[in-house]
């Protein structure tokens, strides 16, 4: 199957986008440089080629940049391949995808909405860290049961996954003074 990559510019940095025949294969979050996030996208899909996108990825890319550049903007149509990913980690993705800009949901809770018992969250978190298609599959918009950020993979770690909570002006957290400035969208909710 032939594998293509393309780099594009956002608002927060050069980012990438892989696909084969199926659908996107990947995303790459900026790494600092154009040439960085190219390496990045390589070194994930070193038999990509790097050419123009099809239309169907430009409409992939022009949704990421809009999302990225604060516009509310839906993803959830975009045709991600997922066969060689866990069955597990598909499920997850799927949750995941369901969660609008602006909003925050628990591993907990992506757990229970699986039907798993409470202490997949850690098995949740794992997957989402395993994430190809950051953006697309926003795991970004999931937080620790406590309203903290939790942890993120991508390039920068938690301070990027704050600068795209802030980005879509999500507020996760009920602790005074942690994001004040953002306006209350959603919150996890709390376990008893």
């Amino acid at each position: 199957m032939t594998k293509s990559f393309a780099v594009f510019d956002t608002a927060i940095g050069p980012c990438a986008i892989a696909w084969g025949a199926r659908g996107i294969i990947g995303v790459q979050l900026p790494e600092g440089s154009e040439q960085k996030t190219r390496a990045r996208i390589i070194r994930r899909f070193p038999e990509a080629s790097e050419i123009p996108p099809t239309p169907e990825v430009q409409r992939a890319i022009d949704g990421i940049a809009a999302l990225l550049d604060g516009k509310a903007t839906d993803l959830s149509a975009i045709a991600l391949d997922t066969n060689a990913l866990p069955a597990f980690n598909r499920r997850v993705y799927e949750i995941a995808r369901t969660i609008p800009p602006g909003a925050a949901i628990s591993y907990g809770e992506i757990a229970a909405r699986l039907k798993e018992l409470p202490q997949v969250a850690r098995d949740v978190g794992q997957a989402l860290g395993q994430n190809p298609f950051p953006i697309i599959v926003p795991c970004h918009r999931v937080v620790a049961a406590n309203g903290k950020p939790g942890g993120f993979s991508a390039s920068g770690g938690v301070t990027t996954k704050l600068r795209l909570l802030t980005i879509e002006r999500a507020k996760i957290s009920d602790t005074p003074g942690l994001f004040d400035d953002l306006p209350l969208v959603a919150r996890p909710r709390r376990r008893k």
